[in-house]
C-alpha cells in the first residue's frame, strides 16, 4: 500500500465560471459589434495584437481579417478550442488562441504587442491591479491598450443581467472585487496609474454594444439561462430556494423592455459600455 497522499489541484473559480455552459452561444449575437469595434481601432496589417479574454474570437478574428498578427488568450479551454476552430475554418493562419490568466501572463514576454484589446474579457479577472500591470507590461512603448467594460448600475442590458443575477446568488467570497468596477473611471485610473501610466494617457468614453439574436426576447433569456455562466449560477441558486420563476420573470421583463427590434422573431438590444484607451 502506498503512503503517498495526492493533493487535488485547486479549482480556479474564474476558469470554472467561463467553462460552464457555452459562451459561444452568446458570442454569436455579438459579432456585428465586434467587427464595428475593431474597425474603429484602425488595426493595421503590420501590427502584433493581443486579445485578452478573447472568448472564441469576436474581436480577435476581425482584427486578423484586417491583416494583424493576433494572439488570443482566454482562461476557458473550451473557448480557446472554439476560437482556434473558427480561425482554422476561416483560413486565418495569423490568428491563434491559447489558455492563460489575464492576471498573470507568464507565457508572454515584455513589450511584445503594438495593441492589446480586451472587450468584456480581462474585466472578469479576479485581481484587477495585477491585470492592469500585466497589460502594461506586455505592450510596447508607443502602443495602446483598449478595453471595453460593462458599467455598474447602468440601466442597459448586461449591467442589469449581472445586477439581477447577483441578487439571486450567494454573497461573493471575502476579498472579491466586482468585475464591473472596471466600468468606473476612478477605478480605471487608479489601476493604470499604479502600473506606471500617467493619468493624461488614460481616456474613457461611453459607447454602445448591440446584441442581435434570431429569436424572441424570451428565447434569448433562455440562451443566457442555459449557456452564460453568471446567469446559470444565479438560476442554480434560485432553484434551490424556490425563486427560479421569479428570476426568469425578471429577466424576461428586462429583455422584452429593452428589445428595439420591430420583428417578432428577432431581438436587438443595445447595451452601454465604457471604452478605456491607454497610450503606452
Amino acid at each position: 500500500m502506498s503512503n503517498t497522499t495526492e493533493t487535488a489541484t485547486p479549482i480556479n473559480p474564474n476558469k470554472a465560471l467561463w467553462e460552464k455552459g457555452d459562451f459561444t452561444r452568446i458570442a454569436e449575437t455579438m459579432r456585428g459589434s465586434g467587427e464595428t469595434f475593431v474597425r474603429g481601432l484602425g488595426v493595421q496589417p503590420d501590427q502584433h495584437l493581443l486579445d485578452l479574454g478573447c472568448g472564441d474570437g469576436t474581436t480577435a478574428i476581425p482584427a486578423a481579417q484586417r491583416g494583424a498578427t493576433v494572439r488570443g488568450i482566454d482562461i476557458a479551454r473550451t473557448l480557446v478550442a472554439a476560437g482556434n476552430a473558427r480561425a482554422t475554418e476561416l483560413g486565418l493562419t495569423t490568428c491563434t488562441f491559447e489558455e492563460g490568466d489575464a492576471s498573470n501572463l507568464e507565457s508572454v514576454d515584455d513589450e511584445t504587442f503594438d495593441l492589446l484589446i480586451s472587450v468584456f474579457g480581462a474585466m472578469f479577472a479576479p485581481r484587477p491591479h495585477d491585470t492592469a500591470a500585466e497589460m502594461v507590461r506586455v505592450v510596447k512603448p508607443g502602443g495602446r491598450i483598449v478595453m471595453g467594460n460593462w458599467i455598474p448600475g447602468d440601466p442597459t442590458l448586461v449591467a442589469q443581467i449581472l445586477r439581477i443575477s447577483g441578487s439571486y446568488s450567494p454573497p461573493p467570497p471575502e476579498g472579491f472585487v466586482s468585475p464591473v468596477t472596471w466600468g468606473i473611471e476612478d477605478h480605471v485610473h487608479d489601476r493604470f496609474t499604479a502600473a506606471g501610466i500617467s493619468a493624461d494617457r488614460i481616456r474613457c468614453e461611453r459607447d454602445t454594444w448591440m446584441f442581435d439574436f434570431a429569436g424572441t426576447p424570451v428565447q434569448f433569456v433562455d440562451v443566457f439561462r442555459n449557456y452564460y455562466g453568471p446567469t446559470m449560477n444565479a438560476f442554480a441558486a434560485a432553484e434551490s430556494n424556490g425563486k427560479a420563476a421569479d428570476l426568469q420573470a425578471e429577466l424576461e421583463d428586462l429583455f422584452t423592455a429593452q428589445n428595439t427590434s420591430t420583428s417578432p422573431e428577432r431581438t436587438i438590444i443595445p447595451a452601454t459600455f465604457l471604452t478605456v484607451t491607454v497610450d503606452r
